[in-house]
């Protein structure tokens, strides 16, 4: 049962921080920029918000933006950022049919726990990898944005890309720490009975031997 409760408890974990990645990706509020001096911006009540995908204007009075079209002239730290945040995205959904597959109340054909263990491992793994994803991006994009031009603060997407990575690799990493299996519940094929007659340990596979034996 403890077995089964962390790995809902990192599945649920890592479905959140999936869900906080896609809105980190999906929404342009990163960060805060100041094309003139913070006094001047405080003042005008005026301010610039950069994200993966368009250039905002927000003030009192107007909200424009300019998608980020060009590719070749973006700075390096957009275009990374972007290849990183799309590979988190879609990395999620794998990496969740994986867990939800190896989870002990799921049943498949010819399943076995070894099988349910690998899909553990590789699905924990996937999830790892999201938030060293997420994390590369949501570090690396502010830093790049406030050697680019003046940053005054971070935006709402970039708070939620922190704490989706965040969950990704706290369930990953939960989900890896019990991938081994509940070493509470007996195996068959490790499972052995004794004979009354001759002693011997014989493996508990067949299950007629083991009613021919009773009857001896």
């Amino acid at each position: 049962m403890a077995h089964m409760c962390r790995q809902i408890t990192g599945s649920v974990a890592s479905c959140a921080g999936w869900v906080g990645v896609i809105i980190a990706t999906a929404t342009n509020d990163w960060v805060r920029t100041c094309d003139y001096t913070v006094a001047t911006c405080v003042r005008m009540d005026e301010l610039g918000s950069r994200g993966l995908w368009a250039e905002c204007v927000i003030s009192p009075a107007l909200y424009h933006c300019v998608a980020l079209n060009q590719i070749l002239t973006l700075p390096a730290y957009i275009q990374t950022s972007r290849a990183l945040m799309i590979c988190a995205c879609l990395l999620g959904l794998p990496a969740l049919l994986l867990v939800l597959m190896s989870m002990p109340c799921v049943r498949l054909m010819n399943d076995t726990s070894a099988i349910k263990q690998r899909r553990a491992l590789v699905g924990g793994v996937l999830m790892l990898v999201m938030a060293m994803c997420g994390i590369v991006s949501t570090v690396w994009f502010p830093i790049g944005a406030h050697q680019d031009e003046g940053l005054m603060s971070f935006g709402f997407s970039l708070y939620a890309g922190w704490v989706g990575s965040a969950l990704c690799f706290l369930g990953g990493s939960v989900i890896l720490c019990c991938h081994g299996g509940d070493p509470a519940t007996p195996r068959r094929e490790n499972s052995f009975y004794y004979s009354r007659q001759g002693g011997m340990a014989s493996p508990l596979d067949p299950p007629a031997n083991h009613a021919k034996s009773a009857h001896v």
